[in-house]
Parts: C-alpha cells; sequence; structure tokens
C-alpha cells in the first residue's frame, strides 16, 4: 500500500478527517475529534499506527512477527503499529485500518454514533 493509498484509505471512511497535531510530517486521521489511525506518511518503511482489540493484536503480532508489532509510543495492549508498504497483503492493511475506525466509532457516545449512521 503506498502512502497515497493509505491516505485516501482512511479519509474514506464517514466523517474522517486529516489533522496534523504532533507537527507537519505526522498524520493522524480521526473521527468525531478521535484518532483511529497515526502515520509518518514519508517514512520508509510506511507504518501506521492503528486501535486493535486486546486479544486480536495478541494474536495478529504473533502470526505477523515484524510486521505488526505492539503500537510505538501508544498504549501497547490497543494499539498496533502495521507495516504497510508490502510486507502483508493490503487487504489485510485495509481491514485493520477499518477495524480501528470501527472500534473508535463504538466508543463515542451513541448521538455521534447515530450521525455517522453507522451501528
Amino acid at each position: 500500500m503506498s502512502p497515497k493509498e493509505l491516505r485516501a484509505y482512511c479519509l474514506s471512511f464517514n466523517a474522517a478527517v486529516e489533522d496534523f497535531p504532533f507537527g507537519p510530517r505526522t498524520s493522524v486521521f480521526k473521527v468525531r475529534g478521535k484518532m483511529f489511525a497515526l502515520a509518518d506518511l514519508d517514512a520508509r518503511p510506511l507504518t501506521v499506527n492503528l486501535k486493535c482489540d486486546p486479544e486480536d493484536a495478541l494474536r495478529l503480532r504473533a502470526q505477523h512477527p515484524g510486521l505488526i508489532v505492539p503500537g510505538y509510543h501508544m498504549n501497547k495492549r490497543h494499539w498496533n503499529t502495521v507495516t504497510a508498504d508490502g510486507g502483508l497483503p493490503d487487504r489485510l492493511v485495509r481491514e485493520l485500518v477499518e477495524d480501528s475506525y470501527d472500534l473508535v466509532v463504538a466508543g463515542l457516545p451513541r448521538a455521534d454514533r447515530l450521525r455517522l449512521d453507522r451501528p
């Protein structure tokens, strides 16, 4: 997955926005003010921090050692750092981004979730 594809996919979700609270190099993708993805789109290798269910996070790390690791500078129980530049199938990276978005949306207040027209 290229940086351009990653950015476009993150922004394709309902109410997703890109923000730069950590400086101009770090893209933070949010929904209703809550982060669901964080990446330096100019870095090589391209990695993205994604929220993950704790049990799934452990399973994914075991299945993809070196490509999915505990979240860099994040709560390692709930976040993974995913190498997105070819070591993993693009389909899996897209699924992990969507899962991260869905987890964040699930934690939003009910009124915000209803505005997003998502369960």
